[in-house]
């Protein structure tokens, strides 16, 4: 994880932020399997072309437009989210806020448990060039060792197909310049089996 510099002070137009928490203590925030689905149905909800109603049919707050959700991972004790602010109007504060206040109180009624369930206040990086948003994207989707078959995360709208309009991955696409996006991310993996190797047989001499 990233320093806790990286807490948000200030919310810039046409920028692109990678969004991350994980839980108090390093303790887990996804249980079981309904927990990622609840999650992911949070930010369905708020970044969707389609209006949601609560259960008063009050519509949700609607972000789709202002915001866009580009790569996303949820790991057992952490999520990473790759998020674009099209305006300077707190976007991307309103869904994080809605997102981490809701499902913690649906955690804990779930769970009979009482407190906070994050870590502080999420963290949030700027990307400010293409090369690194293409490899914050990768190294979001990497996340998992099994990252291929990890059922939580975008990986198989980059890869296998998959649509929704809640997730932008075109703007990745719009900056890849190579054909087989499974292929970069295997490149990179491989680089870093590499590495990894060389540095171990330097540390047994």
């Amino acid at each position: 994880f990233m320093p806790s510099r990286n807490v948000i002070k200030r919310y810039d137009a046409d920028t692109y932020y990678h969004v991350y928490n994980r839980g108090v203590n390093k303790r887990k925030i996804f249980l079981d399997d309904d927990d990622y689905v609840y999650f992911l149905a949070l930010l369905k909800r708020y970044l969707s072309e389609n209006n949601e109603l609560d259960k008063y049919n009050r519509i949700y707050t609607n972000l789709n437009g202002q915001l866009d959700l580009l790569t996303y991972c949820l790991m057992p004790n952490h999520f990473h989210l790759l998020l674009y602010q099209h305006d300077d109007k707190k976007a991307m504060e309103t869904l994080m806020r809605s997102v981490l206040t809701t499902y913690t109180l649906y955690f804990n009624r779930k769970h009979n448990r009482v407190g906070h369930l994050f870590q502080g206040v999420y963290k949030a990086s700027s990307v400010l060039n293409e090369p690194y948003l293409l490899h914050i994207s990768r190294y979001i989707h990497m996340n998992p060792d099994d990252y291929k078959n990890w059922p939580y995360s975008s990986w198989p709208y980059y890869v296998k197909g998959w649509q929704a309009d809640w997730i932008k991955h075109d703007k990745i696409f719009e900056l890849f310049e190579g054909d087989n996006y499974e292929q970069y991310v295997d490149d990179y993996k491989s680089t870093k089996e590499e590495q990894e190797d060389l540095k171990k047989e330097l540390a047994d001499r």
